[in-house]
C-alpha cells in the first residue's frame, strides 16, 4: 500500500504542472478532506476562443472537462500525494505524474460560458481503488449548474508520462 503525504501550497502553480496557456484553474476557493472548490475566470484572451465559435466565443466543454481534471489533480497533489517531496516547477524531480485523467465516464452539459464569466468548479472525491481515484464534479455560473461530470484519474510514474517507460 502506497503511503501518501498531504501538502499545503499557496498557489495553483504549486499544485499543478499545467501552464498557461494550458491553465484551467485560476483560484483554489476551498478545500476539504476529500473535495475542491476552483474558479476559472474566462478573460476573452484565451486563444482557443477565437476559432470556439467566431463572433460568439464560448467556453469549450472540453475545457470544462479540463478544469474539473485540473481543480481533482490539486486535490490529488494536496490530499493524496504518494510523495514526500513534491516540486511541480522540475517535474523530472518527481517520481509520479499526479491526475493523469483514465477515463470519462459521464458529461453532461446544460449551459455555455463566455468572456467575462467565472466558472465555479466543485470536484468530489467518490472513490480511490488503489491508484484509481473517481470524482464527481460541478461547474456552475452564477448559482446554475452547468456542467456534471463523473471521471478517473490516477497517478503515473513520470517515465512514463514523458515517454520514456511504456
Amino acid at each position: 500500500m502506497m503511503k501518501y503525504y498531504e501538502h499545503s501550497f499557496s498557489s495553483v502553480e504549486d499544485y499543478l504542472h499545467h501552464r498557461a496557456p494550458y491553465l484551467m484553474v485560476d483560484r483554489v476557493v476551498a478545500m476539504g478532506p476529500t473535495w475542491v472548490e476552483t474558479e476559472k475566470s474566462i478573460s476573452g484572451e484565451e486563444p482557443f476562443l477565437a476559432g470556439h465559435f467566431p463572433g460568439a466565443p464560448v467556453f469549450p466543454g472540453a475545457m470544462m472537462q479540463e478544469a474539473c481534471t485540473q481543480s481533482a489533480g490539486i486535490l490529488i497533489a494536496a490530499k493524496f500525494n504518494p510523495m514526500e517531496q513534491f516540486n511541480t516547477h522540475d517535474p523530472f524531480f518527481n517520481p509520479y505524474a499526479l491526475g493523469v485523467l483514465v477515463r470519462v465516464k459521464r458529461a453532461k452539459y446544460s449551459g455555455f460560458a463566455r468572456p467575462g464569466d467565472t466558472l465555479c468548479v466543485r470536484v468530489d472525491l467518490v472513490e480511490c481503488l488503489g491508484n484509481v481515484f473517481e470524482f464527481n464534479a460541478r461547474i456552475s455560473l452564477n448559482k446554475r449548474s452547468i456542467m456534471r461530470a463523473t471521471f478517473q484519474l490516477t497517478n503515473v510514474p513520470s517515465a512514463t508520462l514523458s515517454g520514456l517507460l511504456i
